[in-house]
């Protein structure tokens, strides 16, 4: 055991306190973790403050759960844990974090004091250098090596996860400096309201007048969209150019679904990928280009490209472009104000060509009508492959989960199905793990939106492969009663490998598994599960999305993937 390992005295003040009381000052209402001996000093501080805390049975669901928790308030999310093996169990986490833009404030504990510094002295949970393993991974790294640096340290990472673009953060605090007792007043406020990320006026200027000038503007939006809360924005300048606008899998829901402009979100599909190398000036907005939204570095534009990123190192990092560094929702409404101030597109540039060429002398589609023909170019390619099953289930699900819930996918083959063809509705209403792409995330997250919103039911979604890395957390479900219902599909093993695997090398390996009887082990936890069937999921899934507390719904099913579209490119 530790020197400092605590004793059982009467409480004066520490350096946990500070921490508890720099949240609160901050705004924090909630936070997640799970605790480890060195971390108990800020845990024991939990209980004299207002904080809630919900606890994980895993560090890396609690980090999963803190992403979506931040992800649904726009918010920051702090994460506690303890060092070591606690700290480092949260590393696939706070990546997710990063790629999905999610203000996770991760703070960890370290060995005393004496042991900083690279030396082989012995301290349970040792490293080296505990802070190195995170600085690839997050925004920023922090280190408060006295009690009086932690007010300023917590409200510096709080700042740095809050500022565009939205990311996770580390601060670790050693054990002996959680314990050491303060004598100074209780921290009473903080200040950590992050600089507006606002876009210069000459490059505003210029994107206007290319996309007022534009007779095939098009828009692609991204996640960033959605961190920013920018869907009006984009809504009003989609509008004022009628530009066809396609969502990244992580921009789904910033633009209606059904809306006459939207090219929905089907970023794997060639005919979609040919739109967008169409257009004469495409903007892309809180979006790098990167493997998924490009359909595999498969898109290759042929106009010119306006892009405005809040991630510097995502400007032009793919395309060239006329780079635009700012948030997503300045950067929109300066270009709603500067595109109506450019007027209406000029009848004597000629009548928009949104579409590939008809018979010659007819005029043009319309946007409304080019962008209604791709849809219908995309469902008859789907049409085709019998994938009837998959299309059915993808219904059953958006039929039975209500207009204003949130989903949560977990890496299956349904969530993929989800990322090109499921509407959430409502914008900020769908999060996946499809940024870092790590399994487990489905469950945990919903748990966090949960929490964020009790009133609402919240579906989580995964595989028979993806659920195991998650059951733990039943236990969570049912010790917080949290409306959470999740959707195991079993079809005994990584479905999705399995597909690669036979497509690549004509068999799988290491993708077949064995599995608990979900049912059971779920009531084993208190939580209520049913086993159900293609033709009875719909009514299944709704019974249980409307019964109080946890639950869970077991759909046994092989599913298919539609065939890729980037292979032939």
């Amino acid at each position: 055991m530790s020197s400092t390992h605590p004793t059982a005295t009467r409480h004066r003040r520490n350096g946990g306190d500070l921490v508890v009381e720099s949240l609160a000052a901050l705004g924090a209402r909630t936070v997640f973790g799970l605790p480890g001996q060195h971390a108990l000093g800020v845990f024991d501080a939990l209980r004299r403050s207002a904080l809630r805390y919900v606890g994980l049975r895993v560090e890396n669901n609690a980090g999963f759960a803190a992403d979506a928790y931040a992800r649904a308030t726009h918010g920051v999310a702090p994460l506690l844990v303890s060092t070591g093996p606690g700290a480092l169990m949260t590393l696939a986490a706070l990546q997710e974090a990063a790629a999905g833009s999610a203000a996770v404030l991760a703070i960890g504990s370290q060995v005393p004091l004496a042991g900083l510094g690279g030396g082989r002295h012995g301290y349970l949970h040792e490293l080296a250098d505990q802070s190195a393993s995170f600085r690839g991974v997050v925004k920023s790294v922090h280190m408060a090596r006295t009690a009086s640096q932690i007010p300023s340290a917590v409200a510096a990472a709080w700042e740095s996860a809050l500022s565009a673009p939205h990311g996770p953060v580390w601060l670790e605090i050693p054990q002996d400096v959680l314990l050491a007792e303060v004598d100074v007043p209780p921290v009473a406020q903080l200040d950590a309201t992050p600089r507006e990320l606002l876009p210069r006026p000459e490059l505003i200027a210029a994107a206007a007048s290319r996309l007022t000038r534009a007779r095939r503007p098009v828009i692609l939006a991204g996640g960033g969209v959605v961190r920013a809360g920018a869907e009006a924005e984009l809504l009003a300048l989609a509008e004022q150019l009628r530009a066809p606008v396609a969502t990244t899998f992580g921009g789904k829901g910033a633009f209606p679904w059904e809306h006459p402009l939207s090219l929905r979100s089907w970023m794997e599909d060639r005919h979609t990928t040919t739109f967008l190398e169409d257009a004469d000036t495409l903007l892309v907005v809180g979006s790098g280009l990167g493997e998924l939204s490009s359909n595999y570095h498969t898109f290759r534009p042929r106009g010119r490209v306006v892009q405005i990123e809040a991630d510097l190192g995502k400007l032009e990092s793919n395309h060239a472009a006329l780079g635009i560094h700012a948030d997503a929702r300045a950067g929109l409404a300066a270009l709603v104000k500067a595109v109506g101030e450019e007027g209406e597109v000029q009848e004597d540039h000629g009548p928009r060509d949104t579409g590939p060429a008809g018979e010659a002398g007819a005029e043009p589609p319309t946007p409304e009508a080019a962008v209604a023909a791709l849809l219908a170019r995309v469902h008859d390619r789907i049409a085709g492959q019998e994938l009837d099953l998959e299309q059915r289930i993808l219904a059953s699900v958006r039929d039975a989960l209500p207009d204003g819930a949130v989903s949560c996918w977990d890496m299956t083959i349904l969530a993929y199905w989800a990322w090109s063809a499921f509407d959430p509705r409502r914008s900020n209403a769908l999060h996946s793990a499809q940024g870092a792409g790590g399994l487990g995330y489905g469950y945990p997250a919903a748990l966090g939106v949960a929490v964020a919103d009790p009133a609402r039911p919240v579906l989580a979604v995964s595989g028979d492969g993806g659920a195991m890395y998650s059951i733990a957390e039943l236990a969570t479900a049912r010790q917080y009663d949290l409306p959470v219902t999740w959707l195991i599909v079993d079809d005994g093993g990584y479905g999705i490998l399995r597909e690669y695997m036979t497509d690549a090398f004509g068999e799988a390996t290491a993708t077949e598994l064995t599995r608990p009887d979900f049912v059971a082990l779920a009531g084993s936890f208190g939580v209520p599960a049913v086993r159900t069937s293609p033709e009875r999921l719909r009514t299944d899934l709704a019974a249980a999305l409307a019964a109080p507390g946890p639950s869970v719904v077991v759909l046994p099913a092989r599913l298919r993937m539609f065939a890729p579209t980037h292979l032939d490119a």
